[in-house]
């Protein structure tokens, strides 16, 4: 990792959503607040930050990771993925986002993106998880909508489709 000055902008590069893009940043300027205001990823969702809620959860590098206790300048160089990287150009659902529409696993939707990216790796190494798999990685968000049951149905739902999602989350 590169050093800077802590009063320094620097260019930050990476690629967001199969896209090479770019932002100034100063070098304590989290990743959530960068890829929301730099580089108009709004999709990324601010909660706690503290990393417990799960909302602004991305993927670096194909790891799901909290992007409020990340840096900007830690994602130099690196492949970043958002909510906005799952549906299909022409905005037909990922099985995964299609499964939460089906299961009602979502009501107001703060959370949901940080779940769905969480999901989105979770699945792609462990494509037939058990419910207490799923509750596991689930009990790192925090939803204050739904109750959880509509999102553990919704996970079961899109694990019978997990090669798709797999083959999704590895552009």
């Amino acid at each position: 990792m590169r050093r800077v000055s802590k009063t320094a902008r620097v260019r930050v590069a990476l690629t967001l959503n199969g896209r090479k893009l770019s932002g100034e940043a100063e070098p304590r300027l989290l990743l959530s607040d960068f890829l929301r205001h730099a580089l108009g990823a709004t999709g990324t969702h601010v909660g706690c930050e503290h990393g417990i809620c799960g909302s602004c959860t991305v993927l670096i590098d194909g790891v799901a990771q909290r992007s409020c206790l990340t840096l900007a300048v830690q994602a130099e160089g690196r492949e970043v993925r958002t909510v906005e990287s799952l549906a299909a150009p022409d905005g037909t659902l990922n099985p995964l986002q299609q499964a939460f529409r089906n299961n009602h696993a979502l009501q107001c939707g703060f959370c949901t993106p940080g779940i769905l990216m969480s999901f989105t790796d979770f699945l792609a190494r462990n494509p037939h998880p058990s419910e207490a798999e799923i509750r596991e990685v689930l009990s790192g968000h925090l939803c204050r909508c739904t109750g959880y049951a509509g999102i553990v149905e919704a996970i079961k739902e899109a694990s019978s489709s997990a090669l798709v999602v797999e083959k999704e989350a590895k552009p």
